[in-house]
């Protein structure tokens, strides 16, 4: 198969327009041509790109959109991701974008001689502007909001806020002469200033009025507004709070940048941090508030998604013990999409590290990462893995029999054998080989340490036990310890000679990092954000891949499997087919297998394990004409991946903006609390005593003696 390449026109320093139907257009800029093909690694773009328009490409992002949408942007950020740009595109040429990382924002800007919002900047998918921050500020037009006597407001409450910006872009600080309910007298906190204004509420129209207002201001205001003493922590929570609902990672350095950027204004890093904090409990409430809308939430996703699993678990006494969450989108593209596969995680996110996420995850056509389910728990142990079990046994059924994959310190496999009777389990490597290496000492060579660690690869690997046994005996050459070693590990539970079941080549699970990936670190996450920061990207997810499959129009393989086929077609050109049988063959290489084209199985055992014909089977099928993808597993097609992906998941409302009288309770953090002393402190103090009576209990000011 001919290497696949594209001209990628790369596309520089213009602006994103929104058209009427939702779509993008790309104006202005320059543009140069670079020819792409799917062995280019990132780096190698990164440095091409950066040495064609001499930009430093930390601060850019490369996009692309896919075919028939230019409604989302697609960003290039490894090889991967690069390799499918190209495996992907039909066209001999693509537009790529490279684009300012600058956050996602929506700007509004107050008109004050109409009252109106109006949007002044839009930044297209989070990465342009269509105006220079330099040449435009968010405070344009502050200075002109309080206009004089006679202006009205909605309330007490719009008039502070109309002032705090006022005063901000004047750039001067007041304090509050009167401050009630009705009445609002405010002067300029410089001495001898006579800026002074007086508002109130209006017996006419039930309006907040100005009355009074001398604009004329004696003082020298600030020459800069660096350090402005009114952008206060609060004030900062209430200019980010809608940016931190959109970008949850927004982080205090960051606000503080754009804080300067827009506004002018210099803040600390721990004023920032400060308005973040107030921003998020103002958004997200605390931990407990979170958790109180817990079982409004499980009942809206079972709403909106029928069919989804939404359990909450909490003690006699309100405390939360454990969430399972399975949509319905998951199971059904499970089922009809995904191999009888599943990987067992427990994993300690960062972001919330009170808390454990146990999960299940398939792999698709692609070999990518498929979530089913996920359980929110306060530790992992057997107890709370059992019912994890309990509750995806209930969501997935049993109508297949399914492998199960996990780390061997879980313990799972007298769990997952009680719970699913009649499934397999084999062990993630990953574990396995960390315990290996421990079992070196010093007195190893480097190269030798490797050497061995290949070869217990290689024994996992391993598809006939007479491999499994050679790649045994070269550790044991070594050292018969350490084959002793691995032999007590059960090798039939993760090497594919004896182990009974399938994971079609699968040894490990990522779901680990993705799910790091998609939580931030930087934030204490509620059960409630994490489980709905979780669902917002599995929801992307499938509408990417989704989109994704609709590009393979005549393909019948995925395309990292249909490469995999001609990788493994190029092996057999020297092989020898005999055909003493109608369908039962004899292909001879460098050794002699049989084929059984009926029963799918070659004495190599590498078609059942992968689930791809092997290459003595693909040599028969050529020599004979027959169709490669008639001898195939179905979960390699593209029909197959399209059922994975084939439903969505549906949006649900705003948790925060729901009522919940469910009292919750969050489980308390080990350790021991932090508390107030029980008693104030015992403090001494010098007896008083007058200098002119000589009494104590007084000063000679306060004394009442005679003289």
């Amino acid at each position: 198969m001919s290497e696949q390449k594209i001209l990628a026109i790369c596309q520089f320093g213009g602006d994103f327009m929104n058209n009427n139907d939702g779509t993008m257009t790309y104006i202005g800029g320059e543009a140069h041509v670079i020819d792409i093909d799917r062995g280019m690694h990132f780096h190698e773009l990164v440095t091409e790109i950066s040495d064609m328009f001499s930009c430093n490409m930390d601060l850019y992002s490369i996009k692309y959109f896919l075919r028939n949408n230019k409604r989302v942007l697609i960003t290039i950020s490894n090889d991967k991701d690069l390799r499918r740009m190209v495996d992907y595109n039909s066209d001999p040429t693509i537009d790529i974008f490279v684009l300012k990382k600058v956050e996602n924002r929506i700007i509004r800007s107050v008109v004050a001689d109409s009252g109106t919002s109006t949007d002044v900047i839009t930044a297209v998918d989070g990465e342009v502007t269509p105006y220079n921050d330099s040449r435009l500020r968010i405070m344009n037009g502050w200075d002109n909001l309080i206009m004089g006597v006679g202006q009205a407001f909605d309330s007490s409450k719009e008039f502070r806020e109309v002032l705090h910006k006022y005063a901000i872009a004047k750039g001067f600080v007041y304090k509050f002469i009167k401050s009630e309910g009705p009445r609002v007298t405010v002067v300029c906190s410089a001495k001898d200033c006579t800026w002074r204004i007086h508002a109130s509420k209006s017996s006419a129209n039930q309006d907040f009025t100005i009355k009074k207002m001398n604009h004329i201001h004696t003082c020298e205001r600030e020459n800069s507004k660096q350090s402005h003493r009114l952008a206060t922590q609060s004030w900062v929570a209430s200019v980010i709070k809608e940016k931190l609902r959109d970008t949850p990672d927004y982080k205090p350095r960051d606000i503080a940048n754009d804080l300067e950027r827009e506004y002018g204004l210099r803040l600390s890093y721990h004023r920032a941090w400060r308005g973040r904090a107030i921003a998020e409990k103002e958004l997200h409430g605390s931990v407990e508030q979170a958790g109180s809308e817990l079982p409004w939430f499980c009942e809206k996703i079972i709403e909106t998604n029928p069919g989804s699993f939404a359990t909450l678990q909490t003690s006699d006494d309100s405390k939360f013990i454990s969430l399972f969450l399975s949509f319905h989108a998951s199971i059904n593209g499970f089922e009809h999409g995904c191999r009888p596969l599943l990987f067992l995680d427990g994993i300690t996110l960062k972001a919330a590290k009170r808390w454990k996420l146990l999960t299940a995850t398939a792999v698709d056509g692609e070999n990518d990462m498929f979530p089913v389910a996920m359980a929110v728990v306060d530790a992992e142990t057997d107890e709370n893995w059992h019912w994890f079990l309990v509750q995806l046994k209930s969501a997935i059924g049993m109508s297949r029999t399914i492998t199960f994959v996990s780390n061997r310190q879980n313990g799972l496999e007298g769990l997952v054998s009680q719970v699913f009777e009649d499934s397999y389990h084999v062990y993630c490597i990953n574990n396995l080989i960390q315990e290996f290496k421990a079992e070196f000492d010093d007195s190893w060579p480097q190269e030798l340490k490797d050497e061995m660690v290949d070869n217990l690869i290689r024994a996992v690997c391993a598809c006939k036990i007479d491999e499994f046994n050679q790649c045994i005996e070269i550790i044991k050459a070594a050292s018969p310890e350490l084959a002793e070693w691995v032999m007590s590990k059960n090798p039939e539970l993760w090497s594919d000679a004896s182990f009974k079941g399938m994971r079609s080549g699968h040894y490990s699970s990522s779901a680990a990092q993705i799910f790091n990936e998609w939580i931030s670190s930087r934030q204490e996450s509620s059960v409630l954000q994490m489980i709905d920061m979780i669902r917002c990207k599995i929801m992307e997810l499938i509408y990417k891949r989704h989109e994704t499959s609709n590009t393979w129009t005549e393909m019948v393989l995925t395309p990292s499997r249909s490469r995999k086929v001609e990788e493994e077609l190029s092996k057999t050109q020297n092989f020898n087919v005999i055909c003493p049988t109608g369908s039962i063959f004899e292909v001879k290489d460098e050794t002699t297998n049989i084929v059984n084209m009926e029963i799918w199985e070659c004495t190599c055992r590498r078609w059942q394990v992968n689930g791809l014909p092997c290459p003595h089977a693909l040599a028969v099928i050529e020599r004979s004409g027959w169709c490669i993808y008639d001898f195939c597993s179905k979960y390699f097609t593209v029909d197959c991946y399209r059922q994975a992906y084939m439903l969505s998941i549906n949006p649900i409302a705003d948790p925060l903006h729901s009522v919940c009288a469910v009292p919750f309770r969050a489980k308390r953090l080990p350790g021991r609390p932090k508390r107030k002393p029980l008693e104030p402190r015992i403090t001494s103090k010098r007896a008083v005593r007058c200098s002119k009576c000589r009494a104590y209990g007084h000063y000679k000011q306060t004394c009442t003696t005679a003289m």
